[in-house]
């Protein structure tokens, strides 16, 4: 092979550039592929745990609600929370929440339920809001029966013992104006 030359050249044939092609994109799709964050299954597991502990915290609330336990319906306010109830002012902090809570359960007619519909937690694991849909019934003045539906989203915040706690709640009806106030 005396005299042979040996030439290196891009300039290859259809079948030659389809490989170097594939090779390529093969490599960028790997480099992309591995610089995605892996979600370790422990932080999955937390995040189920976070969400379990939350929805269980949200279902204790609700028996307080029903067993018209102001305290306890108070209890899962964080001492800065709010509550934007619907025609009304903003109520804040806790002593101001009971008020407001002391109040209408003092009806006769008081009953509220709801049921949560949607529950985002944060990447950051300690913030979490809930969608929920709501039935809310108390006597009006002439001692009638009053029913309003409609939806509320409470934003829970996870406390220095890991508890969690309301921090904004606030509910609005599904009913037209006019329907809500009859």
């Amino acid at each position: 092979m005396k005299g042979a030359q040996f030439s290196y050249s891009m300039q290859g044939g259809p079948l030659m550039r389809v490989q170097a092609s594939a090779a390529i994109l093969l490599l960028v799709a790997f480099a992309l592929f591995a610089c995605q964050p892996v979600v370790e299954q422990a932080e999955v597991d937390a995040s189920a745990a976070e969400e379990a502990a939350l929805r269980k915290a949200d279902a204790e609330w609700l028996k307080a609600f029903a067993a018209k336990d102001v305290e306890g319906m108070v209890s899962y306010y964080a001492e800065e929370a709010s509550v934007f109830p619907p025609n009304a002012p903003i109520v804040s902090g806790q002593e101001a929440i009971r008020g407001m809570w002391e109040e209408l359960t003092a009806n006769p007619g008081f009953e509220v339920t709801w049921e949560s519909v949607k529950v985002e937690m944060a990447r950051s694991g300690d913030l979490a809001w809930v969608q929920e849909t709501y039935v809310f019934r108390m006597q009006d003045a002439e001692g009638e029966l009053q029913e309003d539906r409609g939806k509320a989203v409470v934003v829970w915040k996870k406390q220095p013992d890991g508890s969690w706690k309301a921090v904004a709640d606030i509910f609005n009806s599904d009913l037209p104006l006019g329907d809500a106030a009859e």
